[in-house]
Order: C-alpha cells, then structure tokens, then sequence
C-alpha cells in the first residue's frame, strides 16, 4: 500500500461484549533494531516473530540498500546475512522510509559517520516531522548535512566525515530515538561515544547492541541520570532473536476490552521492559482489571500474558516523568480517558507535537468531533469523560496519515452511542495490519464506511 493511495474511510460502530485470545504482532521498536543491527553485524541473524507492517518492511529494503542479505524461510523466519560493522556500502538511490520516523532516524544515525551520501526521504507526514535533533549531533561528529528541506525536514542528503569524532552528547529531550542515533552513530568512531540521559527511555538499543556484541556500558550516577558509552569499530555478531508482542499495539486492544462492558480479552506474550509499560501503570492507577500473569525472559526482555477484563475507570493524573514509557499511547490513553468518571489529566506531553503528525492537536479535533469534552496546552492534556459513553460518537476523524489517530479513534467508536468514522484506514498498516481482522474476530463491529 502506497501512502499515496485513495483514502480508505474505516466507521466503528457500538460493539457487543469482545472475548477470545488476541496475538499481537512483534513489538515494532526490537523488530527495526533486529534488521538494521542483523544486517550491520557479521555472520547470520535469524528474527521470528519480526512485525511485518510498513514500516519494518522498509527498514528491510534500506538494510538491503547497504549491503545486507535478507530473505525469509519457509517458516517465516527472517534470515539476515550483514555486512560487519564499518562495512555498508554507499546506497545506490534514495533511502525510502514511507512513514517510519524510527526507522529514518536510526539510519540516520548509523550512516552518519559513513564516508559517502546517503539520501532520506519519506511520505508527506514523515517529511514534515523535524529531523534536527538527530542531525545536530551527527554534525558534532563530523557529518555533513549536503542538503535538507526547510527547518532539517525530509529530504535530507548526509555526508559522513572519513574521520569521524566521538562525543559526549547530553540528550536535551526524553527521546529513545536520539540516543539510539548517537549511539548507532558511534559504532563506526574510533573511540568512545557517550550519551548522557537525564530522563530514561526504552532501553531496547542498549540491550541488543550488548546481545550482538558491542562494547558498551551503562552507569547510572547518583542524580539518576544514565550514562551509556559505547567503544567504536568493534566487532558484531549475528543472534537468534524473538520478537515478543508489541506493548504499543496491544495498549489498542486494552483500553477497547476495558471500555466495552462484559469484554474478556488474554493477550499473550507481551514485552514488559519497564520502558514501555507506562499506559498500563496509568490503567491500573485508573481501576483497570488487568491480570498480568506468567512473567519471563525471552531474549532478555521481560514478557507476560495478560488478561484484560471490563472496568469502571476513574480519570487520574498523569504524571510527566511517565511520559517517555507511554509518549506513543496517549491517544488511546485518551479514549480511556473519555470513558472515565471525572478528568483525566495529562502533564508533559509536548513531544506529541512532532510525532506523526501534531498527536496532541489530532485527538482533541477528533474527540472534540465526537462529543468528548477535552482541553489542550502547549505540553498538556486533560479529558473530562463520561462513563457511559452517551452522545459520543457520529463524527469524522481526520488522521492525519497517523496510524495511532486512526486506531484510537475506532476503539473509540466501539464504545460510542453512534458509530466513528476515521478518514482514512490505510495508514494502520504501517504498524498493525491484522487490528481490523483481528478486531472483527473479537466480536467488534468495524469496517469500511459506506
């Protein structure tokens, strides 16, 4: 599916009870990783469970692009044959990454300290969403910007220097992706890089860049802030990876269980990593019944299952220092929220301005289009539900081309008096392509507008 293609208008109508076993697919975040590292490293990689949406699957093609092997077995295994570190060869054509700003940004970082041009271009949302907190320490490193578009927009050309200068960089915001970039960056440095994180993110690139053998160490000083260096032009080698259930994906399939009464729904298999679990902390502080059962290790991330029955939400307050464990979840956070008895409020959440789309502006329109009583700031929130869900319901939501603003708000239109209809469904398949089939399995009613 093109980003190109005619819009696809999705309604969801006021669903019966849902109830059976939802698999979710492969978290999105350790699935790009397992490509760009697997097709960095030497030797063999093999990836199952990888999520295979849009935006992974381009991830894929650039890897290719650079050098990397990759095919997939009869079993749907990925097999990912690298190139060694220090060895990706220079990208024929632009480097296509259609939605994905992770996916941008991590290559972005990696090839930022390659001796040769390598162009980055996306659909029209991708190409609106800034790129400079990854290009400014790149810069610092030696890389040159050839050309961007206004304000270090897509489509961005990178030169990187042949001499290529390790740093010490202070992230100046919560952001997994701009630590990762730096660190991505200095795996082709001679020397040390460091990244200094004063608020902690998801963690997943630390913990596979120590699984496929990079010399890096975290330490932690008595302010709580982390500092995370890694040993430049060392060896890498290929791993057996399984992907566990995306948290991000699954939050959807949550909150529809929890505001849908006489819901049942087992998750299983869900990735735990106290990074990304901040939605379900919230749903829990909110009166949620969720069972969190059969705790593991898989791969040295922690996963569960997770049992997820109807509830009476009350609205809480979210703190900030919570945002970067959930900054993907509070739109569907906010159809939670929709349903709760009495405010929810939300505290620094300006990053929802530069994510797919303005995330922040996006689910205020669409709640406010729906009869949900909202309020937005500049880097806050607040969602004044009602528990019954009566008058919601009966508008358009425009998405933005943002997978998340079209999944939140049909979850929405599950729980409504009257049906939600999102502009446009074909985003979705960027990240969740089975959340409509899977959806319909449960028992909900959703599918394209008429």
């Amino acid at each position: 599916m093109s980003h190109h293609a005619p819009a696809k208008p999705v309604s969801a109508n006021r669903s019966n009870a849902l109830a059976g076993i939802a698999k979710i697919p492969g978290d999105k975040s350790i699935s790009h990783r397992s490509i760009l590292l697997g097709g960095l490293a030497s030797g063999l990689t093999t990836v199952s469970g990888l999520l295979e949406g849009e935006d992974v699957l381009h991830s894929v093609d650039v890897a290719r692009a650079l050098g990397a092997v990759i095919d997939q077995d009869a079993d749907g295994v990925w097999q990912v044959r690298g190139t060694g570190n220090g060895a990706l060869l220079e990208p024929e054509q632009p480097l296509q990454f259609g939605n994905s700003g992770t996916g941008c940004r991590l290559f972005m970082g990696l090839l930022g300290t390659y001796d040769f041009d390598s162009t980055f271009i996306g659909d029209p949302s991708l190409s609106s969403r800034p790129m400079a907190r990854i290009l400014d320490p790149l810069r610092l490193m030696g890389c040159q910007v050839v050309e961007s578009s206004s304000g270090d927009r897509l489509p961005v050309t990178i030169h990187g220097s042949p001499m290529a200068t390790p740093v010490q960089y202070r992230v100046p915001m919560p952001s997994a992706q701009v630590k990762s970039a730096v660190l991505l960056a200095g795996l082709n440095t001679p020397g040390i890089t460091t990244v200094i994180e004063p608020v902690m993110t998801r963690d997943h690139t630390e913990k596979m860049l120590t699984g496929f053998g990079a010399a890096l160490e975290v330490e932690t000083d008595q302010d709580g802030v982390r500092h995370i260096r890694v040993e430049g032009q060392g060896q890498l080698t290929g791993q057996k990876i399984e992907v566990p259930s995306d948290p991000s994906s699954a939050a959807f399939i949550i909150v529809a269980a929890l505001v849908i009464p006489g819901s049942k729904v087992e998750i299983p298999g869900v990735l735990m990593n106290p990074t990304r679990t901040g939605l379900i902390a919230t749903l829990l502080e909110m009166g949620a019944d969720i069972a969190i059962e059969n705790r593991r290790i898989s791969g040295g991330e922690e996963i569960a299952d997770l049992t997820v029955t109807s509830s009476e939400l009350k609205g809480v307050r979210v703190p900030g220092e919570r945002s970067a464990s959930m900054i993907d979840e509070y739109p569907i956070l906010s159809v939670a929220a929709s349903f709760a008895n009495g405010p929810t409020y939300m505290e620094d959440v300006g990053e929802l301005r530069v994510k797919e789309s303005d995330r922040l502006a996006a689910v205020a329109r669409g709640l406010e289009a729906n009869g949900v009583d909202c309020a937005e700031g500049e880097d806050w929130f607040e969602v004044k539900g009602r528990p019954d869900g009566k008058g919601y319901g009966g508008g358009t939501v425009q998405t933005h081309l943002d997978h998340r603003i079209a999944m939140s708000f049909l979850i929405l239109g599950m729980a409504s008096e009257k049906s939600v209809t999102v502009d446009d469904g074909n985003p979705i398949a960027t990240s969740f392509p089975e959340f409509l089939p899977l959806l319909k399995q449960l028992g909900a009613s959703i599918g394209e507008a008429t």
